[in-house]
């Protein structure tokens, strides 16, 4: 069975520009896997990570979901990056992300923080692949690509866990012929 891993993540963020001090940390990774040999979604996952850097605004709060409280039961970015490879092989298995914005904080949480890249050199922009797939000029928002092809949003926009499901869900539309590469 081939595998691959769609990541969505959530970071700190505030209405504005950061405090003084803090910077946007990883405090939800969402990963659905799905089977590429039959293009269905087989696992849904969540991995909170505690913030070390910086706080859980309220304005955070109220567009993910999640608090100071819950996220401090979570494991150190560290902890979920070495989870990332010996539980769901991020480095063996192609992934991907709607847009870039996931790949590149993971890649300048890893380098603020000397953490170890937790994925392989095969990242895939969903994003830009149903953009391309479907003729369109300007690339939609995950919700929006979900209403072009027809598909439910299924539980809470911003939940890393959920719309990682969600842009698995179009991953999966959009299936083989339009991921070669994997």
């Amino acid at each position: 069975m081939r595998l691959l891993n769609v990541i969505d993540v959530e970071a700190t963020c505030w209405q504005g520009d950061p405090p003084p001090g803090m910077t946007n940390e990883i405090i939800e990774i969402g990963l659905t896997t799905i089977d590429a040999d039959t293009w269905q979604r087989v696992a849904k996952h969540q991995l909170l990570v505690r913030p070390e850097r910086s706080e859980i605004s309220a304005f955070c709060t109220e567009l993910t979901g999640l608090t100071a409280a819950t996220v401090s039961a979570g494991v150190s970015f560290a902890e979920a990056c070495k989870l990332l490879t010996s539980q769901y092989g991020a480095a063996e298995r192609a992934w991907m992300s709607w847009g870039d914005y996931d790949r590149k904080q993971f890649e300048r949480q890893c380098a603020a923080t000397g953490v170890a890249y937790p994925f392989g050199p095969m990242h895939v922009n969903a994003k830009a692949r149903f953009s391309e797939v479907r003729g369109l000029k300007r690339r939609p928002g995950m919700a929006r690509a979900l209403e072009i092809a027809g598909l439910p949003l299924e539980g809470r926009h911003h939940s890393g866990a959920d719309d990682a499901w969600n842009i698995g869900a179009l991953v999966v539309q959009l299936s083989a012929e339009s991921f070669p590469e994997v």
